[in-house]
């Protein structure tokens, strides 16, 4: 079966309800297992622990903000709070941050709902959270999930399913949503054969069903696999936090350098001579499973829906955006900011 079915079944069986098809075969789960057990004493014991730094607040005061601060709202697993780095300025949010900042000339107002160690199943309490205001919906919302999904062995159209009403009920609510899709879990380094192989195979296929399931509620999606591939795998340590699992500084920065084109895009803030697709670089149009392959195999990939119906069901626009270095700024407090985080619900203690 071609990767670009078992993507299209996936997300198929979210929509429906269907148990769809795994990610792995029930002999390959065996060998997983022993695999992760012995995975686990080599990965985690350098501060993953520690709670992410808190980067809530406003970036780009010194832009006039006549209309107010853009909204910007952080959800998913511990790649989307930052877990590994040590600085707020380090985090993707604040990155994203102060890139949106200086693209739209304009304030932006982060908060950062996400959960380390979150799974699919925790973005309803996400969004509830990222909703809480009616007054102060988020423009748009960026949401890093899926790890934790293929690590626990959670039924990929559960996975999808989740995800799916997540970036709906956003989008429902007036938000853009942005989703960073699963990481190539293959890629961590003290992760051997076959475990590898087995990680690198079941993150891909979920990236792609998620690819489908987001664009088809109406967000757009950008690879992070890749990024966590030869990039990753050449420079470990470069890459890589002292934990081995989660990025670094640097490994956040690339990854956020990726979604930032797809964030301002969303928002309308990116040239408008750079969303017609450029053949040079590989864009275009195609059936949205097809799309959602692709980008699963390479990062930084872009995926939106174009044609809402084609003689292979409804299609997707793929956009390879340059990437740009990005600003990094520490936070300022929102005036209301404490009495946000007395009124938030508690999250669920969760292990990384």
């Amino acid at each position: 079966m071609s990767r670009a079915r078992v993507a299209r079944r996936i997300a198929a069986g979210a929509a429906y309800g269907g148990g769809g098809i795994g990610l792995l075969g029930v002999a390959a789960v065996g060998v997983l297992l022993t695999e992760v057990q012995m995975a686990k004493r080599h990965v985690g014991n350098g501060g993953s622990d520690e709670p992410p730094p808190r980067a809530d607040g406003l970036y780009g005061l010194q832009y006039p903000g006549l209309d107010g601060p853009l909204r910007l709202t952080m959800l998913g697993d511990s790649t989307a709070a930052g877990q590994g780095v040590h600085r707020a300025r380090q985090t993707p949010g604040a990155l994203i941050a102060s890139g949106l900042a200086a693209v739209a000339e304009r304030p932006v107002d982060l908060r950062n709902v996400a959960l380390p160690g979150a799974r699919s199943d925790d973005l309803d309490r996400q969004v509830t959270r990222a909703l809480m205001d009616a007054d102060r919906f988020p423009d748009v919302c960026v949401i890093m999930i899926g790890a934790n999904d293929v690590t626990h062995r959670v039924a990929p159209t559960q996975s999808v399913r989740y995800l799916s009403a997540a970036v709906r009920r956003l989008r429902t609510a007036g938000a853009e949503v942005v989703v960073g899709t699963c990481p190539d879990l293959g890629t961590i380094e003290p992760v051997q054969q076959p475990l590898r192989w087995l990680a690198r195979r079941a993150s891909r296929q979920l990236a792609a069903a998620q690819t489908i399931g987001a664009v088809e509620q109406g967000g757009r999606t950008v690879s992070l696999g890749d990024l966590l591939g030869p990039e990753f795998e050449a420079n470990p340590r470069e890459l890589f936090g002292p934990d081995n699992y989660h990025p670094s500084a640097e490994g956040y920065a690339t990854a956020a350098m990726a979604v930032l084109p797809t964030v301002c895009a969303a928002l309308g803030l990116w040239p408008a001579e750079e969303e017609r697709p450029d053949a040079s670089r590989r864009e275009g149009f195609l059936p949205v499973a097809r799309a959602a392959v692709e980008a699963a195999s390479e990062g930084g990939t872009e995926v939106t829906a174009a044609v809402p119906s084609g003689p292979r069901g409804p299609w997707a626009l793929l956009k390879r955006r340059r990437r740009r270095r990005l600003p990094a700024t520490d936070p300022t407090p929102a005036p209301d900011q404490a009495q946000q985080a007395q009124s938030a619900d508690p999250a669920p203690n969760r292990a990384t």
